[in-house]
């Protein structure tokens, strides 16, 4: 069981930012031009459940009412046409529906990107900039664009973006975003050389920078270097928050320090400005699974249990894999029931922790229960659920069942992605199944999208091996085409494989 990082700070602890005018682009012809292509691709959309939202903290001017933004952020969510981009929709709305506000195109990009659209976030920023002089940017809107350019089209972009920003949107909070880029991407030295211009400039004045050096020091192995962070922390005077103390607790834990991450906790359930949630206590207990003490390991998910509040599916989540760790099927069970009571919808990701967890306790019955309710409940056929169960048919001597669990999938409008047809190659090849588990192959090389899948070379190995036993120089023939369609007959590993 790895080690449960705490949540890293996040551009939404950024708090509001006066308004500050800067210079905006405006409609170009061309520009214009490109609208209306898009404008003329729109397609009718259709609905989407959302999750409600209570509290929003980057933008500081009134909520209008009028508007539900929700219906905006659906109709942008849920475009059927992929070539479509946000500015389509939202000319589409001003024109059909009414002026939008900025707070209301703010709102939807933050749900846009809580649920990781972060194209389509950013397109929403690029359409309120192309506006002229419409709406103002704060330090807290470039920061948040610093962060969808660097997820979007990479840091040097993002970099770009913040080296053009005038001296008066340069604040702890586009810094921050940037340092925040870098620490995700584990760019130590830059990420040392943004909180260092931060101190200098009398921007490091609260825990999110520092927060995200300790972060960043742990994901590099340089554990040494936290206690260093909470000490230069103490001498400044900066308290520490809530992931003060659970990245601290993650690093004593990393460490195998059980001493000094119980002094830790001592101490924070000591500070009077912090209320302990429940990462703190699935890290806790994570540890004592690592060090083999289940006992105390059920009393911290207890305490997690205590502190889950609002409308996050997270905890139950993470409880269902912590409960599985230490063998405790009944409470596996208890913590999914209250999961489905908590929410009028079960999302993929709920149904992916629970199947994963029923399979890793070896209850295939209840596993096939789940999935036959997730088969009939569904509105998105995510491959990754089907996979779960595939894999274990495909690994356990059941193709058979793993290739009616595939066409299942199909038949209900899911479309398999390479690594569900390699997980069934596999299958066959422990078969001895030759053509049937190069058709697998062929259909992982032959799928259409966005994907960075690349056959694994003990698969190709063991196909080679196959086809030399079979003494088929045709199906050799065939393989050897299926890696150079993707262009991997070049890469040494497959090269040496084919050739041999």
């Amino acid at each position: 069981m790895l080690l449960r990082s705490p949540p890293p700070p996040t551009l939404s602890s950024f708090p509001p930012f006066a308004y500050s005018r800067i210079p905006l682009g405006f409609r170009s012809p061309a520009l214009f031009a490109r609208k209306e292509k898009e404008r003329r691709l729109f397609v009718p959309i259709r609905c989407a459940s959302i999750s409600q939202i209570h509290s929003y903290g980057t933008v500081d001017f009134e909520r209008r009412p009028g508007l539900k933004w929700s219906s905006l952020y659906r109709r942008i969510a849920t475009m059927e046409n992929e070539g479509l981009r946000s500015g389509a929709v939202l000319d589409r709305w001003e024109e059909e529906e009414q002026r939008l506000s900025k707070w209301e195109l703010c709102r939807v990009a933050k749900e846009l990107r809580k649920f990781r659209r972060f194209r389509l976030a950013l397109e929403v920023y690029e359409w309120m900039a192309d506006q002229g002089d419409r709406f103002a940017f704060t330090s807290s809107d470039m920061a948040i664009q610093v962060d969808l350019l660097a997820k979007v089209h990479g840091i040097s972009r993002a970099e770009e973006h913040f080296s053009k920003l005038p001296d008066v949107l340069k604040d702890k909070r586009t810094y921050g975003a940037l340092l925040n880029v870098y620490g995700q991407a584990k760019m130590k030295e830059k990420a040392e050389a943004i909180v260092e211009t931060m101190r200098n400039s009398g921007y490091a004045i609260d825990p999110l920078p520092f927060n995200v050096m300790m972060t960043l020091y742990m994901n590099v192995g340089e554990h040494d270097k936290v206690p260093k962070i909470i000490q230069e922390m103490r001498e400044k005077n900066i308290k520490y928050d809530i992931y003060s103390y659970n990245i601290w607790i993650t690093n004593c834990a990393a460490m195998q320090n059980v001493e000094e991450m119980e002094r830790v906790v001592a101490l924070m359930t000591s500070d009077s400005n912090i209320n302990a949630n429940w990462t703190t206590y699935t890290t806790l207990a994570t540890m004592y699974i690592r060090l083999g003490n289940f006992e105390k390991a059920q009393n911290c998910l207890k305490e997690a249990e205590i502190r889950m509040t609002g409308r996050d599916r997270t905890p139950f989540n993470y409880l269902i894999g912590l409960y599985t760790s230490i063998g405790k099927k009944e409470d596996v069970y208890r913590i999914w029931n209250w999961y489905k009571r908590s929410f009028p919808t079960m999302l993929n990701l709920g149904y992916q922790s629970m199947l994963s967890a029923l399979i890793r306790l070896g209850d295939l019955d209840g596993a096939e229960m789940i999935y036959e309710e997730w088969m009939s409940n569904a509105s998105n056929y995510d491959p990754k659920i089907c996979n779960i169960l595939v894999g274990w048919y495909a690994r356990n001597g059941f193709v058979r069942k793993a290739k009616k669990g595939i066409d299942r999938l199909i038949e209900k409008g899911g479309k398999p992605k390479p690594i569900t047809w390699e997980v069934l190659a596999e299958g066959y090849i422990n078969e001895k199944q030759l053509s049937e588990a190069l058709s697998c192959m062929k259909e992982a090389a032959s799928y259409e999208g966005v994907n960075n899948w690349r056959p694994k070379p003990a698969n190709i190995a063991s196909l080679v091996a196959l086809c030399n036993e079979k003494n088929e120089a045709g199906s050799r023939d065939l393989l050897a085409e299926i890696l150079r369609s993707r262009g991997f007959h070049e890469r040494e590993e497959y090269k040496s494989l084919i050739s041999s």
